[in-house]
């Protein structure tokens, strides 16, 4: 499962890189790509990609919506996530908001703290709503708690 991917390596050898966000980097901003990312740092902002595959590895997060092709999960994301190919939540997942997605593997101890969304192609057609974020800061590794609304 999150050994060796053979999705990693196809998308490493189409688009010929693979962008590191080491574990001591805060990237405040969206950021968007084409071919590959592994962040085990911390992204404050939007993600989207072209084509491509996005890793979050267990120290890793994202706070804001990730709208990628393929994505990877072992760490905490804070916002919505559209995966439009394949989606992969490993043991450590931790995701508050809601799921979009065309196909989806789950490992037992990954937690989704929304709804999940089954579309053909990951992407529900119309708007959709925004999960609420606060100005608290999120360390990397840590488990976000939610608030019973």
């Amino acid at each position: 499962m999150f050994g060796k991917s053979k999705t990693a390596g196809n998308v490493a050898n189409k688009h010929g890189s693979t962008t590191l966000i080491s574990s001591e980097t805060i990237i405040t901003g969206d950021i968007h790509f084409s071919g590959a990312v592994h962040i085990e740092g911390r992204v404050k902002g939007n993600v989207s990609a072209d084509q491509g595959l996005l890793t979050i590895a267990h120290n890793g997060s994202v706070e804001g919506d990730v709208r990628v092709q393929r994505v990877v999960v072992d760490g905490h994301v804070r916002g919505n996530v559209f995966a439009e190919e394949h989606l992969e939540l490993a043991s450590r997942a931790v995701i508050t908001g809601n799921v979009f997605y065309s196909v989806i593997e789950m490992t037992k101890g990954s937690q989704v703290n929304g709804s999940l969304e089954h579309h053909p192609n990951g992407v529900p057609v119309g708007p959709q709503p925004l999960l609420e974020r606060s100005d608290e800061e999120m360390p990397a590794g840590e488990v976000i708690e939610v608030a019973d609304s």
